[in-house]
């Protein structure tokens, strides 16, 4: 008999990759092991490349060059973390954690986003 039970994988769309394996243990119970594989940079062809902030400074919004963001809120620094991927002036997020956002460049210095408006810093 086939000790795998199951094989199943998973790709985060987050830039994490998760891979999940169930098989059977020593005792022929299930058990489920996780690895976690490396992140892949995206480049970002657009000009909304680097930090974007709220007019009270509260939300510091980071773009990287490799397609990922890093979000600070207050005195929590990245508060939020993730991909992203620019489509002409539309803007789509993909947090670590499975949130999805997205958000409007209105101009080259002006984003709408979540109900904020972030200008280029």
């Amino acid at each position: 008999m086939n000790t795998l039970l199951a094989n199943a994988s998973l790709l985060l769309a987050a830039g994490i990759g998760l891979a999940t394996t169930i098989q059977n243990g020593p005792e022929g119970s299930p058990r489920m092991q996780t690895a976690q594989a490396a992140a892949t940079d995206n480049p970002q062809n657009h000009p909304y490349v680097g930090m974007w902030v709220t007019a009270d400074n509260h939300v510091r919004h980071e773009l990287l060059p490799n397609g990922r963001y890093d979000e600070a809120r207050g005195n929590r620094e990245s508060a939020y973390r993730g991909r992203y991927k620019v489509t002409g002036s539309y803007i789509e997020y993909w947090d670590d954690t499975g949130f999805t956002a997205d958000g409007t460049f209105v101009d080259v210095d002006t984003l709408h986003h979540g109900g904020m408006v972030l200008r280029r810093r």
